[in-house]
């Protein structure tokens, strides 16, 4: 899979709390876990839809040529949807 990158990246994953969080997303909830690593080099970003047994989940490198985006099995258009509904519930 080719690396994916996108200029908002890292406002999204920084939007995400460390740690487990509950968030409603087009109507489901989920669970979310962030999991920062390398002294902030690499973040894991994985998803559990609480209602069934949909997951995913996606790594996060921080490099010199910028932030790139590796997600496990999915489409990367699937993560960042998710990064972004969920940046903006957090933000709320």
């Amino acid at each position: 899979m080719d690396d994916a990158r996108h200029d908002d990246l890292d406002a999204l994953v920084d939007a995400i709390p460390e740690g487990w969080s509950r968030v409603r997303i087009d109507g489901q909830d989920w669970g979310v876990t962030r999991t920062t690593r390398a002294a902030g080099g690499v973040i894991s970003v994985d998803a559990d839809r609480l209602a069934d047994d949909e997951r995913f989940g996606a790594n996060v490198w921080r490099t010199s040529d910028g932030t790139v985006l590796r997600p496990c099995e999915v489409p990367p258009e699937k993560v960042m949807h998710f990064l972004r509904a969920a940046s903006t519930a957090f933000s709320r």
